[in-house]
């Protein structure tokens, strides 16, 4: 009996431990699919304290500083200030008469997705194969040794953000690189970043699929084809909200199953994707405001946005980016109605005003498009100074992304993304001279051997042209 007893008492444990076991493997299974399976690698470097000294600032968030000294350290300013007591063993930078900016944000480009005519036979970046491609992610297209990124480098730009193309309705996820070179895109990769979600209004959309004798072919297609698409993430969204409600409240169920699409167009509904939305036309910016607000989400930026200076109150209202060029416009009926003053008008009316490139050549010079864009309002009359004009393509435009709390000005405790000018940087003349990302030195125009360079800058060999 006593032998019994003994064996009873050490199987009850045991059994105990089962039981427990399988309720922590019921809660662990309660969780939602990773929100970010390819995180970022990319290490901020460990470089020696920097200063650079005697500074002309255009802080971009609006200020201009003169004669101004600023400390790096760590990747991040740790000082700012006029003649900073500097211990002797920081090394220096003699930044007189020249003037400095934060790095400039490109925050819609195809660098990576689609290559310059000449580099590559690579287009990557328009899964045009239905509609609705939220599925896709831009980050899995990129191509790290694009020559573009080091173009862009010299120019200025330390943070591009990466969108699909803009046939699909929705086009899918972007991502924010910083333009670094690197052997992997998660290399390239801003950490934590959020993601974006690539959607499109308009004539493109509906010239792809109308072609096809398929939805859509109208601008009322194009309304009907999102409103489906939201309506079936929000169906996805209650089911694993349902899921996780219902797991914690101890019921044994089952997650639902994954869906890649809908799992993207969730995110948004749950505040963690931000929609960069291209639409030029006024009206159509009106009408997507209004999905937002069926649905409930938000809308970060319109691209391209040439009307956005008739929209620039109903910007301001609703906190959304008017994400522009400088001068582009005629190329199909909805870019027509373009004014030369769109970004001084939408900066005047109090909204977010950003420019952006889309092009491999214009982001090689955003400053100057920020210049021409700053000339066409105060030919108007609009008094618009070159320190808050710089704002749309470095604070506005880091604010599009989420990341206006780490990029975009100059500030302690901000990243040392930082762009040293030859001369004003809103000047034709000017180019930039050196430019850290978080305190690197990435690029130096005097120096050869801090310029990097892809091994595609001289192009590919074409198909057949090498004997067998």
């Amino acid at each position: 009996m006593k032998t019994l007893l003994l064996r009873t008492l050490a199987i009850v444990p045991w059994l105990l431990i089962v039981g427990c076991n399988e309720s922590a493997d019921s809660t662990a299974k309660a969780m939602r699919p990773d929100k970010d399976p390819y995180p970022s690698t990319y290490i901020v470097p460990n470089n020696a304290e920097f200063a650079i000294l005697r500074a002309n600032i255009l802080t971009g968030d609006g200020a201009e500083l003169r004669n101004t000294d600023l400390v790096i350290s760590d990747g991040k300013i740790v000082a700012l200030g006029t003649a900073l007591d500097l211990d002797d063993s920081i090394s220096r930078v003699d930044a007189a008469g020249k003037w400095v900016t934060p790095g400039l944000i490109d925050v819609h480009s195809h660098m990576g997705v689609y290559s310059a005519p000449g580099t590559a036979n690579h287009s990557d970046g328009n899964e045009m194969t239905s509609p609705v491609t939220a599925q896709v992610w831009a980050e899995h297209s990129v191509w790290p040794e694009d020559p573009q990124f080091e173009k862009a480098l010299a120019g200025g730009v330390t943070t591009v953000q990466i969108l699909p193309g803009s046939g699909n309705l929705i086009g899918g996820r972007g991502v924010t690189l910083k333009n670094i070179p690197s052997v992997t895109v998660q290399g390239m990769k801003f950490p934590n970043a959020p993601y974006s979600l690539k959607m499109a209004c308009g004539e493109n959309p509906k010239r792809v699929y109308g072609s096809r004798n398929t939805l859509p072919s109208t601008r009322m297609g194009n309304m009907a084809g999102y409103r489906t698409a939201w309506i079936e993430a929000s169906d996805y969204k209650k089911s694993w909200d349902d899921y996780i409600s219902d797991a914690k409240a101890g019921k044994d169920v089952d997650p639902p199953s994954r869906d890649l699409r809908l799992e993207t167009l969730a995110g948004v509904l749950e505040g963690d994707i931000r929609i960069h939305n291209h639409c030029y036309k006024a009206d159509e910016m009106a009408q997507m405001i209004d999905m937002s607000k069926e649905f409930g989400y938000e809308i970060a930026a319109f691209h391209h946005a040439v009307e956005a200076y008739k929209a620039a109150p109903m910007l301001a209202e609703n906190d959304i980016c008017g994400v522009m060029w400088a001068d582009w416009w005629g190329f199909k009926q909805e870019a027509f109605d373009m004014v030369r003053e769109n970004i001084a008008l939408v900066d005047y009316a109090q909204a977010c005003a950003v420019i952006h490139s889309d092009d491999p050549i214009q982001i090689q010079r955003l400053n100057q498009e920020i210049a021409k864009a700053m000339s066409a309002g105060n030919r108007m009359g609009l008094d618009i100074s070159p320190a808050k004009a710089f704002r749309w393509g470095t604070y506005n435009a880091a604010k599009s992304l989420g990341l206006e709390d780490q990029i975009g000005s100059i500030a302690v405790g901000k990243n040392a993304d930082i762009v040293l000018w030859t001369q004003h940087p809103l000047s034709v003349y000017s180019h930039a001279s050196k430019v850290w990302i978080d305190g690197a030195l990435r690029f130096d125009r005097n120096d050869s051997s801090i310029q990097p360079t892809s091994d595609f800058n001289l192009g590919i060999i074409k198909a057949g042209a090498v004997r067998p």
